[in-house]
Order: structure tokens, then sequence, then C-alpha cells
């Protein structure tokens, strides 16, 4: 496998990567660890063995104590961690609500600095997909998991404006090796993509309290990214190479559905769940 090549010759003493063992952890695991001397992970799935310069610290993220000494050492962090679809409301009030709460206090209390938050598309899900919305439109999240991300987001505005934390929260649009459905012809980030933002993110000179949408070059666009350019992020890869062979798989769409209406998808027909 290749990535690109680094894009800053900003190196880190110990970064922390929290939800390491979710797709786009494993995904940003070793593209991660050429930015660091050490890449401390964290999960509480199976994680597997550590390589040379990683080292290991499973945490449950409504456990303050245990947040609170996973941010020690530490100079910036890429949170990925909690639950990240739509499911009944106590996982999402443990993991997204609490546990980002404890990691923000953990980073106040040992002047961590930097925080990369994985937020999602879904704190945006009810806009329709013949819209085009910036960073400044107001939130319309699609369900709870949107709900708990537009949290994580007002709080680490919180955090930045009471104890200068500077966040860059990423609305993460779909990233996966290729797009699978024509929704994702407008919201697919490539891998390569990922990492550029996410390395943006941690080496911009300011970062502030920032919001940008992850996505690439795609033709379809719902979201600007024209307020995050301070961020310096370049997207380099796009959905179109993939149009024919989706829309040959996907040749029609009932647009009755909310799901083809609106920008969350699927997500804005899901539940109530129990």
């Amino acid at each position: 496998m290749t990535f690109p090549a680094p894009v800053s010759p900003l190196r880190f003493s110990r970064l922390l990567l929290t939800g390491a063992a979710g797709g786009l952890g494993r995904e940003l695991r070793p593209r991660l660890k050429r930015y660091c001397d050490t890449l401390r992970l964290s999960d509480i799935a199976d994680l597997g063995g550590a390589s040379p310069g990683e080292e290991m610290q499973p945490v449950r993220l409504e456990d303050r104590s245990a947040v609170a000494d996973l941010l020690k050492g530490v100079d910036a962090v890429v949170h990925l961690g909690g639950v990240s679809v739509e499911t009944p409301f106590d996982p999402i009030l443990q993991a997204n609500i609490v546990g980002v709460f404890n990691l923000y206090e953990a980073a106040r209390i040992h002047g961590v600095k930097r925080i990369v938050f994985a937020s999602s598309n879904h704190v945006t899900g009810f806009y329709r997909q013949d819209e085009v919305i910036d960073t400044d439109a107001p939130m319309r999240p699609d369900g709870l998991y949107g709900v708990s991300k537009a949290f994580g987001e007002n709080l680490s505005r919180f955090y930045f404006d009471r104890y200068g934390i500077e966040t860059a929260c990423l609305r993460i649009g779909s990233s996966f090796p290729e797009p699978k459905d024509r929704r994702m012809l407008a919201t697919w980030m490539s891998f390569d993509d990922l990492e550029r933002l996410v390395v943006a993110c941690l080496t911009a000179p300011i970062v502030g309290h920032s919001v940008i949408y992850g996505i690439s070059d795609n033709r379809t666009k719902w979201w600007d990214n024209t307020r995050a350019a301070h961020l310096g992020y370049v997207p380099q890869d796009s959905s179109e190479p993939f149009r024919a062979a989706v829309e040959a798989r996907q040749p029609t769409l009932d647009l009755r559905d909310p799901a083809v209406i609106y920008q969350g998808g699927a997500f804005v027909r899901t539940g109530p769940l129990e």
C-alpha cells in the first residue's frame, strides 16, 4: 500500500489516536505514525499488537479518570472514538456526549492545545440534496448520532473560547475505498484525502475553532468549504472516475424517499430504536 508524501515537516513527540480500531482509525494508524515519534492508540476493541513507536492504552470514553490518564504527555489528539452510527440513546450518551466532555476536560487539565474532532455530515443531514450549504449554516441533525456530534462541536467551541484549545471539527462524509452508491458521489472522501485533511488540521499554523466538511474534490457538491480555507486542505481525489459504475448499479432513485431527498441519506429515516 502506498500513501501520499507527507505535506509538512512538522513532527510531534506524541500523538493520540482514539477509535484506532475502527475503520478510519485502522486506515490512519500507519499514516499518522510518520508524523510523530510516538503514536498512542486507544479503543475498546482489539488493537492488535503494538508496532515500533506505538503504545496502547485502551480506555472507555465514559471513564473520566481513565481518559484523564490517556491525555498525559500528549501533544495533539485525533479523536475518532465513540459511536459512529445511529443507535439507542444510551450508548450515544456515554461515548459521544459524556466521552467527549471527558476528553476536553482532560485536554484542559494536561494543557493539550489542539484536537482534530471527527464530527459528521449528519450534523446537517436534514438539508436537501438540491441545496449547497457552508459551515455557517445552522445545524439540522438527522438523528441522535447527529445530535451528539452537534454537541461535540458546541462543546469544542466552548473549550476554545474559554480555554484556548483549538479544534478542527471534521464533518466527515463517506470515507471508503470507493463510493458505494449515488449519494456517495457527493459525500465520498478517499483515504488519501482523509490523511491530507487530518494532517492539514494538525499542522495549520492557526486553527482556532474551525468546521470543515470531509470530502474529496467531487463533481457533485452539497458542501462549501470556503470558510475553512485557512486550514490548507486541498483534496486531490474525486468520485468522478466511479460515476459510471455507481450509476449502472443504481440506475433509478425513488424521489419520494427521504433518503434521496435529504443529505443525511438513510440516517433521516433510521429509528426510533429501542
